[in-house]
């Protein structure tokens, strides 16, 4: 039987999924998953305490895969990583995960559309952060510190945008999310690998 917290926890997951962060309050999460007001006090002090409980599982777990992959990315015959194994090392834990938990992928395009996104990542995937940016920035030497800020910022909102979105114009068949990560992958490695088209702003 499923305990109390678990209830809560899934119950949220799947609102905030369907309705968005902001628009869920906690007596509607208490009310679906048919638990007292006590419990959610007693299991999470707050409704952010409960959102970080529904993120913080998968995170760990896509926080790990990422590690364990990019620890196994061997420098090229120039002395760096390659970019394609890199991207492959961070973009591919998300998709198994996305396999897996459907749901929530729904519910982190809910969060990006909130403008939640930013703080998420940084309380909960910031263990991959300093060293996958680490590892790209020996890959791309080409690039200033400010003109590889902005590819991150694309990039981060291409993968936003390619796991939330079904694809536009109806030009594209709806990919599993292997498939499109891999062709993401792709495009983000070419985005890293281009020059930069004006040099005077690579300062």
């Amino acid at each position: 039987m499923i305990d109390t917290r678990q209830k809560l926890i899934e119950t949220a997951e799947s609102l905030f999924a369907d309705q968005g962060y902001s628009s869920v309050s906690l007596r509607q999460i208490i009310a679906e998953a048919g638990v007292n007001l006590a419990s959610v006090h007693y299991h999470f002090g707050s409704k952010e305490e409960l959102l970080d409980a529904v993120i913080a599982p998968k995170a760990q777990s896509v926080n790990k895969e990422r590690l364990a992959r990019l620890a196994l990315v061997q420098p090229g015959s120039d002395g760096r990583p390659p970019i394609r194994a890199l991207l492959d090392a961070f973009l591919m834990p998300m998709a198994d995960a996305a396999e897996r938990h459907p749901g929530f992928v729904k519910l982190m395009g809910r969060i990006h559309a909130e403008g939640l996104l930013p703080q998420i990542a940084a309380k909960h995937f910031a263990p991959v952060a300093v060293p996958f940016f680490a590892a790209l920035r020996k890959a791309v030497p080409h690039l200033s510190e400010a003109e590889l800020s902005w590819r991150l910022h694309f990039m981060v909102g291409a993968i936003a945008f390619a796991m939330a979105q079904t694809p536009m114009l109806g030009l594209a068949d709806d990919a599993n999310y292997h498939v499109r990560i891999a062709r993401l992958a792709t495009f983000l490695t070419g985005a890293f690998e281009a020059p930069v088209a004006n040099p005077e702003v690579n300062q």
